[in-house]
């Protein structure tokens, strides 16, 4: 017997981040919309977490992929055992200085419980429902649909084939 998908609003739905607003570090806001014709991966980020060393395989994405048109986009956020206590300048400060870390960073987000942006809409995506932690990582095609999302232990590197398809699409 087939299934009601009409009771099930997220199962079968394609989830699209192109209306969402972000708050971009200096306070002001930014459409993700901006990023049209890129492929994004999203991924919530913590300065003191066992994850944390991912921050160099982002970074490694970032410079392999950049000129292609990938585009790492890191979300802080200290709901997973406050994990990422600083401010946003201590974030940026020890992104780069321990991983040489470029890519862009927002304001910190919460991404459980009462969710902020781009996390309202990204919990909606297979399998629905809050971020479990820290580092989980959400790949967006081109036109600003969600293609997968990976729990925090999928490695950057293992996103390598994903992004690449991606990004012939």
């Amino acid at each position: 017997m087939p299934v009601n998908l009409s009771k099930y609003p997220a199962l079968g739905m394609t989830i699209n981040i192109s209306g969402v607003s972000v708050t971009s570090p200096d306070g002001t806001t930014k459409s993700l919309g901006d990023y049209a014709g890129k492929v994004l991966l999203i991924v919530n980020v913590a300065s003191k977490c066992g994850f944390t060393k991912q921050y160099a395989g982002l970074q490694a994405l970032n410079e392999t992929y950049a000129s292609k048109g990938l585009a790492v986009l890191g979300f802080p956020c200290n709901d997973f055992g406050g994990q990422e206590p600083g401010s946003l300048d201590e974030i940026k400060s020890f992104c780069s200085t321990t991983y040489g870390a470029d890519f862009e960073l927002f304001d910190k987000v919460n991404a459980k419980g009462s969710t902020t942006e781009p996390y309202t809409t990204l919990n909606k995506t297979e399998p629905a429902g809050d971020v479990a932690w820290n580092f989980e990582k959400f790949l967006v095609g081109k036109d600003g649909t969600v293609i997968a999302r990976y729990k925090s232990d999928a490695t950057p590197e293992a996103l390598k084939a994903p992004i690449e398809a991606a990004l012939a699409a």
